[in-house]
Parts: C-alpha cells; sequence; structure tokens
C-alpha cells in the first residue's frame, strides 16, 4: 500500500473523531503537460473510484464498463410492470453506512451535500421465534455501544455475556489487519461463535446478519472478516450500526450523476464494452483489446467482479506471473441469492419499518418496504394505493429448485407481515444472482492485492486485499482509491487522502486485555 500514515486526530465535522487519515505519496498535485493514458476496466464503485482520482489529475482515463449503465453490482434498469408503469430495477437494498467515509466522499464529488441519501431510522433485527433487537437506542461510542446492546437486547442478557468465554472473546476488543486474517482466517465464522459461547439467539439476530452481509452461509465464510465487521460497525467505530439510503433509484440517485463528473473531467466513459483481454506492449504500454478493437494505454485498472477478473486475467497470458495468474483463478463467488421484489395492491401496514433483517425465516434475509424512502416506489404507491415490497435470499443452496424458493419466500412474507397475505401482486420481478466475492476459510493468503506483478496494472474491488479494516461497499471504494493512488506515485502525482475507522481496538485497556489473551 501506497499510502503513508497519519496517527488520529481532529477529524472533520460529521466522522468519528478516531478515524484515521492515510496521506497519499507525496508529489505534485496533477498533470500539467502530457498526461498519460490510463484503462479502467469495471464501471462499478471501485472503478468510478479509480476513475475519478485518476481523472482529477489530469490523467487521460477511458473506462470500460461490460454493462449498458454504470454501477456495477449497484446498477439498476428500466422495467415496465403489468400495469404500464415505468420503473427501475436493481439488485436491491444497500445499507450505506456512517463508516464508508471514502465512498461517501466519492459520491460528494457529484453531490456535495450527499442530498441523494436519507437516514433510516433504525435497523431492526428480528427472529422467528419472536424475539427481536434495535439499534436506535443503542450508544454508538465504544464500548458503551456493545453495554449498550446487552442492556436493551432481549436475546443477549447480562447472564449471557458473564458465560461467554473471555479468552475467546477478547481478541473481539483489538482487531488489526493483517493480524485478524493472520489469527482467524482458519476458523470459519460459526465456529468463532461456538468458540466464545456467544447466545444463539444473539448470534441469529447480530453476528450473522454481519455473516450473510457477505452473502455466505457463517459455515464457510472466514471468521476473520466477522471480527473485522463487529469490530467496523460495532467496537471500533463510533459511527454506529445506523446507515443512509438513496432517497431514488441508483442510477438517478448516484451513477447517472458521478458519470456526469467524469465526463467534465475529460474522462471518456464506454458502457456496453465488454473487454475480452489486456495485452503487454512494446515500451511497457498495454493494449486493452474490445469487440474490433484495440486501445493503448500507459496503465490499466482492473475493477471486476470476481468472475469477470478470472475472465480478463484467464485470456490475457502474458498479464503477470504465474504464482498471480494462479491466484486470480482459485478466487470463487459465493452462493446463489434471490432479490424479490413485489409491487402490491395495497399497503403494509404503517409501522411497518423501511428494513427489517430477519433470521430463522427457512432463508428469508431481510424485507425492505421500498416506498417507506425511495421517491419512485413512493410515487408509484401513492398512485396506486399499493406498496413496494422487496425479500433477499442470500446463501441460497445451488441445488434449490429457484420457483419453490421464490415461493417460500412469499410465504416467509406472509408470515413475517401477515397482511401482505391478502394483498394482490401487481407484478413481480425475481433477480438471481451469484457474483459476489466469498472470502472463504484459509483463503486469505490467496486473495490479490492492489498491486500486481506488472507495475501498470493494478486491481480494485471488494475482492481485493486493502491492508485496511474496509468491507463490502466501502472496500470497493477504497481500494479503487488505492489503485489509483499506485499509478499517480509512480508517475510522481499526489494521489487522493483516505481516511479509515481506527486500525486497532480504541481503549488502551481493552487492548491491553486483548492482549494477554493472545498471549496465553
Amino acid at each position: 500500500m501506497s499510502s503513508r500514515r497519519r496517527r488520529p486526530g481532529p477529524a472533520r465535522h460529521g466522522r468519528d473523531r478516531r478515524a484515521e487519515v492515510l496521506l497519499p505519496e507525496p508529489g505534485r498535485e496533477r498533470f500539467t503537460g502530457d498526461a498519460p493514458s490510463a484503462a479502467v476496466i469495471g464501471g462499478g464503485i471501485a472503478g468510478l473510484a479509480a476513475a475519478t482520482a485518476l481523472a482529477e489529475r489530469g490523467v487521460r482515463v477511458t473506462l470500460y464498463e461490460r454493462g449498458e449503465a454504470l454501477g456495477g453490482r449497484l446498477a439498476g434498469w428500466p422495467v415496465r410492470l403489468a400495469d404500464g408503469s415505468g420503473l427501475t430495477m436493481s439488485r436491491g437494498f444497500h445499507a450505506f453506512f456512517r463508516q464508508y467515509y471514502n465512498l461517501r466522499g466519492l459520491l460528494r464529488r457529484s453531490d456535495p451535500g450527499l442530498a441523494a441519501l436519507t437516514p433510516l431510522p433504525d435497523y431492526p433485527l428480528r427472529h422467528r421465534d419472536g424475539m427481536s433487537d434495535s439499534f436506535a437506542r443503542v450508544p454508538r461510542t465504544p464500548p458503551w455501544s456493545a453495554l449498550g446492546f446487552v442492556a436493551l437486547s432481549p436475546a443477549f442478557g447480562w447472564g449471557d455475556l458473564v458465560a461467554m468465554n473471555p479468552r475467546e472473546a477478547l481478541p473481539l476488543l483489538d482487531v488489526r489487519v493483517p493480524e485478524v486474517y493472520e489469527r482467524f482466517d482458519g476458523v470459519s465464522a460459526e465456529e468463532f461463535l461456538h468458540r466464545i459461547n456467544f447466545p444463539e439467539a444473539a448470534h441469529h439476530l447480530a453476528f450473522e446478519v454481519f455473516s450473510r452481509s457477505f452473502f455466505a452461509d457463517p459455515r464457510e465464510l472466514s471468521a476473520a472478516e466477522l471480527l473485522l465487521m463487529f469490530h467496523i460497525y460495532f467496537l471500533g467505530s463510533s459511527e454506529g450500526l445506523l446507515f443512509d439510503v438513496p432517497r431514488e433509484p441508483f442510477p438517478q440517485a448516484l451513477w447517472e450523476p458521478l458519470g456526469g463528473y467524469l465526463r467534465r473531467l475529460g474522462a471518456e466513459v464506454r458502457t456496453g464494452t465488454p473487454v475480452h483481454r489486456v495485452r503487454p506492449a512494446a515500451g511497457g504500454d498495454l493494449t486493452v483489446e474490445t469487440e474490433g478493437a484495440a486501445d493503448r494505454h500507459q496503465a490499466v485498472v482492473l475493477a471486476l467482479d470476481t468472475r469477470g477478473l478470472r475472465h480478463v486475467v484467464g485470456a490475457s497470458e502474458q498479464l503477470g506471473d504465474a504464482s498471480w495468474r494462479a491466484d486470480i483463478a482459485a478466487l470463487r463467488t459465493a452462493p446463489p441469492f434471490l432479490v424479490s421484489r413485489l409491487w402490491l395492491d395495497r399497503p403494509v401496514r404503517e409501522h411497518r419499518a423501511g428494513f427489517l433483517g430477519t433470521s430463522g425465516f427457512d432463508g428469508l434475509d431481510n424485507v425492505s418496504v421500498l416506498d417507506r424512502w425511495e421517491g419512485e416506489s413512493a410515487r408509484w404507491a401513492a398512485r396506486t394505493g399499493g406498496s413496494v415490497v422487496e425479500l433477499h435470499a442470500y446463501a441460497v443452496d445451488e441445488g434449490a429448485e429457484r420457483k419453490q424458493v421464490q415461493r417460500r419466500m412469499l410465504d416467509r412474507l406472509h408470515e413475517v407481515y401477515p397482511e401482505t397475505a391478502d394483498a394482490g401482486v401487481v407484478d413481480v420481478r425475481h433477480e438471481w444472482r451469484a457474483d459476489c466475492p466469498l472470502f472463504p476459510v484459509g483463503g486469505y493468503g490467496r486473495r490479490p492485492a492492489v498491486r500486481t506483478p506488472h507495475p501498470g496494472v493494478t486491481l480494485a474491488g471488494d475482492l481485493v486485499r486493502t491492508g485496511l479494516p474496509v468491507a463490502l461497499m466501502e472496500r470497493a471504494a477504497t481500494s479503487g482509491f488505492l489503485a489509483a493512488n499506485a499509478l499517480l506515485a509512480g508517475w510522481g502525482v499526489r494521489g487522493q487522502v483516505l481516511w479509515t475507522v481506527p486500525r486497532a481496538g480504541r481503549s488502551r485497556a481493552l487492548r491491553a486485555l486483548a492482549g494477554l489473551a493472545a498471549r496465553r
């Protein structure tokens, strides 16, 4: 990683006061004469971050995106409902947590006040046995956040806290990267929960929600990722577990404005343009081959999902060395997941949350009522008297019959929100995908880093190792900026300043306790 570290100091308004800043390598502010050309392959969050950092410093950027729109896994596309309404469909709900400093910084390029985002008042979690948890009243600053959760949660009492295995649980108090992977990557998330004797109900209501955020079964997910999530959202940050969501569908709220910003900087944005391969060329340049064209660049950022990265690297026989190529080929995707969006002919009850995490409902992981917060859905609901409800089912068995899963999720919706059983379905869309990275037990050592064996090629995406406590969308944005920074440093240009949650436990006393456990 090319960025230099700085001790935590006073943070900008609206950011955790212990957030840490990472300064880029020193250099000139931007190119003033002939600037190099860079290809950014992939128009998701990681690619947009890389393209933004490069274009802002005068690099001649060409952004290649195989889809017809920007946004990657957060893209959207038009649909026509059975009632004739023209609306936007997407991969579904995503939470923009307050800890996503670099992602939010990216979005501020085209929306300085983040007016396109709106907060949801709570993150309720409900188990099928009737127990539920809420984070709205839980203090945000550690360690009061953990103590407040214990005090308020029906699933986790003081007796459960006393019954936990302290030696096994103490590492939660001081999570660091990469040390957390060195110690816990060989353990599954589920095994770690059993080791610390975490109560089963709280396991479902809290930790399993984190693990399944990676679209993975806790039995397959590395415990290191689980500990990292706990640090980011609970014990390492005072931002809490509350989040924002876009006021409008992803394209209109986020990606179209950001694409316009890039074009105004002089970047060329080519959607509907899949890249077939990248070839090293004479003089250290790189040739990017698309259908019927070959463009020469001085640098390339590969900001692709797992399958796309495997495909491009596999077809680019001269790129990298054998070990690096083998690591890319070994990357795995998480199991399939289902997003079902239903347009109903009547509203759900007024008190239903905009987002509800669920556990124990035969694979139903959450329910969103989009008309609570998304303008397009709210306008449709107001016009028709209906509601727009979305269901997510993660880590679905690959052998499951898909129509049966879709019917089962609808049945579970009727159980969670009984009033929907009598509602007519105006229209429904089922989106099945299996393109999220899997972080399996023992897999960290083979995950690629931002830098590659080729000095002119960098990687970005949520599958990439960053050496920082970031995950999910924030890992994508951070890795995109890091990929750009690595190239800019080689050209003597100063890159993007980055922020992160603290890279160690917040309390000196708690860090000392965790250190005792590590030495035993």
